[in-house]
């Protein structure tokens, strides 16, 4: 009678546990109770029920028809197996999933690519305490001191400097407040 009979859990328990954060393992347990209490509930009963002795009951009830009727009833009823409508979203979600990695993956190569291109800039330079003023303006212009078409004030920081507006100034101003 029953489509599919299941005979044991199809969970791989151990490798879910492997994934369970620390703050949620009181609840996995409780999930994993509450599923092998189900297994144990369907195992316990027969795969089809009971065959039922009509003819018993024909003879032992005299109301004509009442048991035919039962029979027919009992016969007619049927508990489908549930359809599967979330196996198709589980896999869209399983493809989806896979193509975020793959491209965190490759944007994490083109990061390491640029990382390693930065960290072989770093090491073919002099070492600061070897380097002048001039070779350190040539190798990071962008930070170094230039008096001439750059002047800041001591100690130059930009904090420090004439102009300078703190992110919550400018976070003002964007928003209209003065």
């Amino acid at each position: 009678m029953a489509a599919r009979r299941i005979t044991q859990s199809s969970i791989n328990w151990s490798a879910l546990a492997e994934r369970v954060p620390a703050s949620q393992k009181s609840s996995f347990g409780a999930f994993k109770t509450k599923s092998d209490i189900y297994v144990r509930a369907v195992l316990a009963n027969p795969e089809s029920p009971p065959k039922i002795d009509w003819a018993y009951y024909k003879r032992l009830i005299p109301v004509a028809g009442l048991v035919d009727s039962f029979q027919k009833q009992y016969d007619g009823l049927s508990v489908p197996y549930p359809k599967d409508n979330v196996s198709k979203l589980v896999d869209a979600e399983i493809e989806e999933s896979q193509c975020e990695i793959s491209n965190y993956k490759k944007a994490s190569e083109q990061r390491i690519q640029n990382y390693q291109k930065e960290i072989a800039h770093l090491k073919a330079l002099l070492p600061y305490d070897q380097m002048t003023m001039e070779d350190y303006r040539d190798a990071f212009p962008e930070s170094a001191l230039d008096p001439i078409n750059k002047p800041t004030f001591w100690p130059h920081t930009p904090e420090e400097q004439v102009g300078y507006k703190s992110k919550e100034q400018l976070e003002a101003e964007a928003h209209g407040h003065h």
